[in-house]
């Protein structure tokens, strides 16, 4: 039996994921010349080690750190509005083009999110060649034109196509961006600053809904469109000069001969490595990164579905995510309607409680995140397990099944709208858990596959966002609320139930992972 109920496999002793955060120097250690003592903050053993580069993104400045993650936070936050933002608007775009609800979702909203996760295979792999950089920089200018473009599309033809587009488009906002958290940050801080990125994330599905609810009501839903292209006009020169790239591969340093007069012995010395200039950093293409092949690349997230814990944490994560796509869908179905008959703005405005939760709930999440994982690294003789990460699942699942049941009989009963808007901020809240939980496991458990991992769960999330928009409205009239959301309720609850036996066995699991020639294989 390992720590905290982890089933140890004696099998093969030196397990990917597993690490020491707490490693005790004695003085036998020291007395081993071949002993490197590993770089630590305070008492905490920094993982990944950094190298003595100052090139190595570890080693930059937590200022420098905190510029890249807050550019790309609020890049991908405008980003992930732009999915939900013009549901409050479904009405006026149907009176505009004469289509109707069901269409408007699946068009507008659906096929959006599937060609953001088709989209994430080429751009993750775009990234792994040419770096993260130029992708970011490509993708933040292509979301600008979109975004005129639905600004003067006069059909629900160009308005469709652009949605298309807008969606690859976003793609590398969907899973760059925690690739790259993975990448400056260390394990024991990873926690807090995804709890940053879903804060900024969250604030796009909900503010976003907000701000556009008062936008279409009084300057119609092509305003959306403009006022985002304004925004991503300022975002591009702070991407330029603040986002350098990330990916970091060590050189073969330079060494110098030095010879002692006196000694008459001979020295080769080790040179350091030189800080790249500004003009280096900005640089937009580098150049390839990597020798790998774009296409095998492109291609690597499929097979990642036979790792565990990627379609594990896919699946929980998909489940999650698209609770907040579906209440977005269905809020202005249930909320214009009797017995609510909210406008477009005030339907909106439902979203500032929302957001507030959220920001609570992300915060606390990313604080837990890491306080757990490291007391129960404390008292597990400083080994961390991945599968430590899953027991903020425990606090996900149980608010999100009382929020769904609550809501869903809340609506059908018309109680008063503080009910089932408190209800929603209960899933609200829940949320940040499940993303946090699932995101760390996964770059804890398979770090090198981190990047594609990301694409397996993105595209499999937006899959079940494209199928629920073709129907969810349809059904949500046919059956009830009471009903949809019953569903749902047992469907999150079931998927959320695997953490239990991914606790116990995810160790064994990625020891037989570990000795998989198939799997080493990607």
């Amino acid at each position: 039996m390992g720590g905290w109920g982890v089933l140890d496999d004696p099998k093969y002793p030196n397990i990917p994921g597993t690490v020491n955060l707490n490693e005790e120097v004695d003085a036998s250690k020291l007395e081993d010349w071949e002993y490197e003592e590993p770089k630590k903050l305070g008492d905490i053993v920094l993982q990944p080690q950094p190298t003595d580069s100052p090139n190595d993104p570890l080693n930059w400045s937590m200022a420098t750190k905190m510029a890249i993650l807050l550019i790309l936070s609020l890049t991908a936050g405008v980003t992930v509005s732009l999915g939900p933002m013009i549901t409050t608007g479904f009405d006026e775009i149907s009176q505009a083009f004469g289509v109707n609800t069901d269409t408007i979702s699946f068009n507008i909203v659906g096929v959006m999110q599937l060609t953001t996760g088709s989209g994430t295979f080429f751009t993750a792999a775009a990234a792994a060649v040419w770096g993260k950089r130029p992708v970011f920089i490509i993708s933040a200018i292509f979301l600008l034109g979109t975004n005129a473009w639905g600004f003067f599309a006069g059909s629900f033809m160009s308005l469709s196509i652009m949605r298309a587009v807008q969606g690859f488009a976003a793609a590398p906002l969907e899973t760059l961006v925690s690739a790259t958290i993975s990448e400056i940050f260390f394990t024991h801080e990873k926690g807090k600053m995804l709890s940053i990125w879903n804060l900024f994330v969250m604030g796009g599905v909900k503010l976003g809904q907000l701000i556009a609810g008062f936008i279409i009501q009084n300057l119609g839903f092509k305003f959306t469109f403009g006022i985002c292209a304004l925004i991503y006009a300022g975002i591009i020169p702070a991407m330029y000069f603040f986002v350098p790239e990330t990916f970091y591969k060590p050189k073969e340093r330079e060494t110098e001969v030095i010879f002692d007069k006196s000694s008459l012995h001979v020295y080769e010395i080790v040179l350091p490595e030189r800080r790249n200039s500004g003009s280096q950093r900005r640089k937009i293409f580098q150049g390839r990164v990597s020798n790998v092949s774009f296409w095998r690349m492109a291609v690597k997230p499929v097979p990642l579905i036979t790792f565990p814990a990627v379609i594990f944490s896919a699946f929980t994560y998909t489940f999650y995510a698209a609770g907040l796509t579906l209440i977005a869908l269905l809020q202005d179905t249930i909320f214009s309607a009797a017995p609510y008959n909210l406008s477009s703005s005030a339907i909106g405005l439902t979203n500032l409680p929302l957001f507030a939760v959220g920001l609570v709930g992300t915060l606390i999440s990313g604080y837990c995140a890491d306080f757990v994982v490291q007391f129960m690294t404390r008292h597990n003789n400083g080994v961390y397990e991945p599968e430590f990460r899953l027991v903020l699942m425990f606090v996900a699942a149980t608010l999100s099944t009382v929020a769904y049941v609550g809501f869903g009989y809340s609506v059908s009963a018309g109680a008063n709208i503080v009910i089932p808007i408190a209800f929603l901020g209960v899933q609200t809240f829940a949320v940040p858990f499940a993303t946090s939980s699932m995101f760390t496991y996964v770059m804890d458990c398979h770090a090198s596959h981190a990047a594609q991992a990301f694409v397996t769960m993105n595209f499999i999330k937006a899959a079940l966002s494209f199928v629920m928009s073709k129907f969810v409205n349809g059904w949500f009239v046919q059956v009830g609320a009471k009903n949809v959301f019953m569903t749902v309720a047992i469907a999150n609850l079931a998927v959320s139930a695997f953490s239990i036996p991914m606790y116990i066995f995810g160790k064994r699991i990625r020891s037989v992972i570990a000795r998989s020639d198939f799997h080493n294989s990607f």
